[in-house]
């Protein structure tokens, strides 16, 4: 168990594109993996990932999960928050 702001939310948009989603208000099918390489890889190479999203990981998606760290998060004011889930 990890705190919601420690994962990586990765979700099937409503127009079937796979993306990650840095503020976790993205409509569609989601599903969280925590931050760190050893999770990462596991979830795309285990397929677990393409099985909580009932779709096939991209593979751009696949290279980026594999060899990068989180991409930065950007807020703003307008961005929500207002029921206290940040």
């Amino acid at each position: 168990m990890r705190e919601k702001r420690d994962l990586l939310r990765i979700v099937r948009t409503p127009d079937g594109r796979v993306v990650i989603d840095p503020t976790g208000r993205l409509a569609g099918r989601g599903a969280y993996v925590c931050d760190d390489p050893v999770c990462r890889t596991a979830a795309v190479t285990k397929s677990a990932l393409a099985r909580a999203l009932a779709v096939p990981v991209p593979d751009a998606l696949r290279a980026e999960l594999l060899g990068a760290a989180r991409p930065p998060m950007t807020t703003t004011m307008d961005e929500g928050g207002a029921r206290g889930q940040e």
